[in-house]
C-alpha cells in the first residue's frame, strides 16, 4: 500500500474527485436523456392526441356527411312521392272537370240542334269551313238520318255558303251523331269529318287548357276552335 499512496494521501483524493466529477456528468446526462425523452413523449403524445383529434373530426365529418346524404335521399323521396301523389290527383280532377265540360258542351249542343234557325246558323258556318279545307272537286254532303227531312228545304240555303262554286250533293250516313255531317269530294280522294263529335275530339286539346286554365290561375285561357 506504501507504494500507491503517498503520505498524504493524495493519489486518493483526486480518485475521488474524479468519481465525484463522473458521478455529477452522468447524473447530468441522465438527467439531460430524461427530459429529452420526457419531451419527446410528450410530443408523441401530443401528435398522438393530435392525430385521434383529426380521425375523430374527420369521422365526425363523414358522419355528417352521410346524415346530410341519407337526409337528402329522405327529402327527395318525399318530394317525389308528393309529387306522384299531386300528380295523379291532378290527372283525375283535370279527367273529371274534361268530362264536366264535355258534358256540358253535349248538353249544350243538344238544345241547339232542337233550335232549327241556330242549328242551320252552325251547319252554315261549319260547311263554309269545310269548303275553305277541302282541295277543288265537287262534294258529297251526308247528314245523319234523324236531320234528312228537317234539313230537305235548307239545302240549297246551305249549299249557298259554298263560295268556291262546287256542286254539293246530299246523302245520310250511317255512324252516331248527335248531329253535324260529313263532306267528300266526289272523287274520294279528300274527307272531312263535321259531325259534332269529330269536332268535338278535334278540339280537345283546346280543351284540357281551357280546362286547366280553371286549375291554376295565370294560365293562359284556351280558345275552344268554332
Amino acid at each position: 500500500m506504501a507504494g500507491t499512496q503517498s503520505a498524504d494521501n493524495t493519489p486518493l483524493q483526486v480518485s475521488q474527485l474524479e468519481v465525484s466529477q463522473l458521478e455529477a456528468a452522468l447524473l447530468h446526462q441522465a438527467q439531460t436523456q430524461a427530459r429529452e425523452q420526457h419531451q419527446t413523449a410528450e410530443l408523441a403524445k401530443a401528435r398522438i392526441l393530435q392525430e385521434a383529434t383529426d380521425r375523430m373530426k374527420l369521422a365526425e365529418a363523414r358522419e355528417i356527411l352521410l346524415a346530410k346524404a341519407d337526409a337528402e335521399r329522405m327529402v327527395r323521396f318525399k318530394v317525389q312521392a308528393t309529387e306522384t301523389r299531386l300528380a295523379t290527383e291532378l290527372d283525375r280532377l283535370r279527367w273529371a272537370l274534361t268530362e264536366a265540360a264535355l258534358s256540358e258542351v253535349r248538353q249544350a249542343f243538344r238544345q241547339l240542334v232542337q233550335d232549327e234557325h241556330a242549328y242551320l246558323d252552325v251547319l252554315a258556318v261549319w260547311l263554309a269551313a269545310a269548303d275553305r279545307v277541302l282541295p277543288p272537286g265537287d262534294v258529297l254532303v251526308e247528314v245523319r238520318a234523324a236531320d234528312q227531312a228537317r234539313l230537305q228545304k235548307h239545302m240549297e240555303t246551305l249549299a249557298s255558303r259554298i263560295q268556291s262554286g262546287r256542286k254539293v250533293a246530299w246523302g245520310v250516313h250511317d255512324k252516331y251523331s248527335e248531329g253535324g255531317f260529313c263532306v267528300t269530294l266526289a272523287n274520294h280522294q279528300a274527307r272531312m269529318d263535321q259531325t259534332f263529335e269529330a269536332r268535338l275530339a278535334r278540339m280537345a286539346d283546346d280543351l284540357a287548357r281551357v280546362v286547366m286554365s280553371h286549375l291554376f290561375a295565370g294560365t293562359s285561357q284556351g280558345k275552344l276552335d268554332t
